[in-house]
């Protein structure tokens, strides 16, 4: 349920594996993928061309046996209440979106224990219509919610792994959630504000400040928050980051810079409010939320 970088290159994967996927797209995108089949171009794997089912509507379609759910975070509530003609007893809807609390959105709309958590560590974006372009990564983490280790979360940790995706099946998913969330945060809001690549942002000391007080302010935000995370979260964040592709830019820049809808309320704007409400101060965060408002909505909007 959405085919852009993420449900695209995983579900590509998946394709190749051998599992029978149906993206749902729409606009030129979707019409590419009927035409010419959905490219993969990674600076990692190498170009190739799958020809999934390609839909806009779910009107018809078979019951599927799991959702990776990989909207944009502002379209979880209506993307969500889409999918009650695929949906079996017990087919688990997998978040693989920005955000923390996307799964609880899903769950108000389809039912307790419907959702599944999911982190993809994965840098791809849509190049152009029918073209996915993969920079780096390539993993998901995910689990349930209540950490219980169940036989549709093992059956999809099998598929994944049959289609050579590195996969971890969590017992603590909220916490993935939550470090992803803070390194999100940080390479949104530092190449978004900046308009430039991460290699910029870090090469810059003022600039790698702010990466740095971001990561922290919603470290704290999280424990305040009940998030219980290892004492050396923040440098472990860090450190991650300074692996990163010197050329990457989150998904926050990449729609910035194109014109479109951010998702900007989503990742820091849900740190500030969860914040300002749990007393932690988070003038950083605030400060970059502030300065891309006036783009959330891009130019269409």
């Amino acid at each position: 349920m959405g085919s852009g970088g993420v449900g695209g290159y995983f579900g590509a994967k998946l394709l190749r594996g051998g599992a029978q996927v149906t993206m749902v797209a729409r606009g030129p995108h979707l019409d590419a993928i009927r035409r010419f089949g959905l490219a993969i171009r990674s600076a990692v794997e190498g170009d190739s061309v799958v020809r999934p089912a390609a839909v806009e509507r779910l009107e018809g379609v078979a019951r599927a046996d799991v959702v990776l759910f990989c909207v944009k975070s502002f379209d979880t509530e209506d993307a969500a209440a889409r999918l009650w003609s695929i949906l079996g007893p017990d087919t688990p809807v997998l978040s693989l979106q920005n955000g923390v609390d996307n799964e609880d959105k899903i769950d108000e709309k389809l039912g307790a224990g419907r959702a599944m958590g999911g982190v993809a560590q994965v840098f791809a974006a849509i190049e152009a219509p029918g073209v996915i372009r993969h920079n780096a990564l390539g993993r998901i983490v995910f689990g349930e919610l209540d950490g219980r280790m169940t036989e549709r979360a093992e059956r999809l940790r099998d598929a994944f792994e049959l289609a050579e995706i590195p996969v971890e099946l969590s017992k603590d998913v909220r916490r993935a959630l939550w470090e992803k969330y803070l390194l999100i945060c940080a390479v949104g809001g530092t190449t978004a504000v900046t308009r430039e690549t991460l290699g910029v942002v870090r090469e810059t000391p003022p600039t790698w400040r702010l990466f740095c007080a971001i990561v922290e302010e919603v470290t704290a935000v999280a424990r305040a928050a009940g998030v219980t995370l290892p004492d050396d979260t923040v440098d472990r964040t860090l450190k991650l980051a300074e692996s990163i592709p010197p050329g990457s830019r989150a998904s926050l820049a990449q729609d910035l810079l194109q014109g479109r809808r951010l998702e900007l309320e989503a990742l820091h704007g849900y740190a500030a409010r969860l914040g300002e409400r749990l007393g932690v101060p988070t003038p950083t965060v605030f400060a970059v939320y502030a300065a891309l408002l006036p783009h959330a909505a891009g130019r269409r909007g």
